[in-house]
């Protein structure tokens, strides 16, 4: 069934995606009930150390951006633009809206040891009860902390915060705002009372005047400013607030119908998870670490943030980029069996070339095979990926109650056979694999509805009627001792 498109005409938006190792800027035009996609730009992406910290550049992207955005002109009228990107890295910008500070990555070790610091004074109950969150050392609630401890003063200085994706869609609109479902992954923010969380703010000394007014995903900001008109060559193009999470824009693509499905969203990080229809701050929730992030529609996104594909990426770095496709193929025909890691040990989450020896420390370690060749690593890196999706599909349903039946995979990882049919097995669940492009689709298709292009709460069937899946069914019972010894291997490693 395809979505109802409510007029003649055809609408034409374009979607900012920005990821940790690449962005893109593409072109969507909705018509007959269909979404078409054409990625326009693409451009790399990655940390950039500077002064002993690890920063993103976030001029570099914005001059990619307006490259974007003039191929975008140059093809025909753009009825909107909106931006999405990772979560929970930001800008601090002064009284005249001018940067103080370079953009910290996520992954800069500056937050080490900050979040345990935090649990001391503001108990781990008490925090989640708050913000509904899960604990990772680079939320932005810590890296506030670690930023006033590395520049005292600064924090008072600023005058306004604006999360990555807010930045760029205030460069295009003229507009400080915070859109939800990324106000909602600062561990700042109160899922069932809506807004910044006071308590939290004052407990940390975040000034709450820095945070911008939450908006909801769909959100019209303006039209884009005419010093971007000029540059571009964009004339009365809307600037749309989408859900500028990037994962949130996936899911709001995911093509399930009915109940009884999760999804994962799988890249650089595997975000695996359900979607309620309000939070689930509860002792077991909080006993899983699972998190309450804002989806659309008032929804919420019940979660675990895995360590994805990010370890693999990291090793080909190591091993001089040997081809994706090449590597998958060797590591499918090596037998089940092998072994494992715990994909969110905190020795993963750091950039650097040496992630094959952290990979074989973990194993030698726990006292197993250690893979050696750039098969086996990757081999062992995927069937642990496929064991911890396993895992949170089964908290997924003890926090909920739900049976899981069925496992939407979208995002890059969608297009690797070998993961999906992984955790088709390991899970016992039947795996539906793409759109791979579910983020570009959830942005453009946001902007659409928040135009009127689109009906309300039809956006999936159009990921439908758009989009070619692959369906994986479990071809064997994994033995209970792997199960067994996954569980084990995790309980012996950093929590996570």
């Amino acid at each position: 069934m395809s979505a109802d498109v409510t007029g003649p005409e055809v609408t034409r938006h374009v979607a900012i995606d920005l990821g940790a190792s690449s962005g893109r800027v593409a072109l969507g035009t909705v018509e007959g009930g269909r979404l078409t996609v054409e990625v326009l730009h693409r451009f790399p992406n990655g940390g950039v150390r500077a002064g002993g910290g690890l920063y993103w550049d976030v001029l570099g992207l914005w001059r990619e951006v307006l490259q974007g955005l003039r191929l975008a002109a140059r093809a025909g009228h753009v009825d909107s633009v909106g931006v999405d990107s990772w979560a929970v890295d930001y800008a601090l910008l002064d009284e005249h809206d001018l940067p103080l500070d370079g953009v910290h990555h996520y992954r800069d070790e500056r937050t080490d040891g900050v979040m345990e610091d935090v649990l001391r004074t503001l108990p781990r109950d008490a925090l989640y009860e708050f913000t509904g969150i899960q604990f990772l050392p680079f939320n932005t609630a810590y890296q506030l902390v670690a930023h006033e401890r590395r520049a005292p003063g600064l924090l008072a200085r600023a005058r306004t915060l604006l999360l990555v994706p807010d930045l760029l869609n205030f460069w295009l609109s003229g507009r400080r705002v915070t859109e939800l479902t990324n106000a909602s992954t600062t561990q700042l923010h109160d899922p069932r009372r809506g807004g910044w969380s006071e308590p939290v703010a004052r407990a940390l000394g975040v000034p709450l005047g820095l945070l911008p007014g939450v908006v909801p995903p769909g959100t019209v900001l303006g039209e884009v400013i005419p010093e971007v008109a000029r540059e571009t060559g964009l004339r009365g193009t809307l600037v749309v607030a989408p859900a500028t999470h990037d994962t949130a824009s996936a899911v709001a693509a995911v093509p399930a119908r009915g109940d009884g499905w999760a999804y994962v969203s799988s890249g650089t990080w595997s975000l695996v998870g359900v979607e309620t229809s309000e939070p689930v701050v509860t002792p077991r929730a909080l006993a899983f670490n699972l998190t309450n992030e804002a989806g659309v529609h008032g929804t919420t996104r019940l979660l675990k943030n895995v360590m994805g594909l990010w370890i693999v990426q990291e090793c080909r770095r190591a091993w001089d980029d040997v081809d994706f496709a090449e590597l998958y193929d060797l590591a499918a025909r090596l037998p089940h069996g092998g072994p494992l890691i715990d994909p969110d040990d905190g020795r993963f989450l750091h950039p650097g070339t040496d992630m094959p020896a952290r990979v074989q420390a973990f194993c030698a370690e726990t006292l197993q095979d250690v893979p050696r060749t750039p098969a086996e690593i990757t081999r062992c890196v995927l069937d642990s990926l496929a064991f911890r999706t396993a895992e949170v599909l089964s908290e997924l349903e003890a926090v909920t109650g739900r049976a899981i039946r069925t496992v939407h995979v979208v995002g890059g990882g969608s297009q690797i056979e070998l993961l999906n049919g992984l955790i088709a097995d390991v899970s016992g669940r039947t795996v539906i694999a793409g759109p791979v492009e579910a983020t570009l689709m959830g942005n453009l298709l946001v902007q659409a509805e928040a135009l009127g292009a689109v009906e309300r709460g039809r956006v999936r069937d159009l990921v439908r009627s758009s989009s070619s899946l692959v369906t994986f069914e479990p071809r064997r019972e994994v033995p209970a001792r792997d199960l067994d010894r996954f569980a084990r291997l995790r309980a012996a490693a950093t929590p996570s």
